[in-house]
């Protein structure tokens, strides 16, 4: 997620499958309490917490 790369390409090279990926993302936001803005990007504000 720092790199900024997507779910398909952290997938890749951690050879998982993309789903997998975008559940543990999903669960890092809502750890960190980062809810769905237009305002925000959600993976910026990870980085940074």
């Amino acid at each position: 997620m720092a790199e900024g790369r997507s779910n398909a390409s952290v997938a890749e090279a951690l050879t998982a499958g993309e789903g997998t990926v975008s559940k543990h993302v999903g669960s890092i936001l809502t750890t960190l309490d980062l809810t769905l803005t237009d305002a925000t990007n959600r993976r910026v504000l990870a980085v940074l917490a």
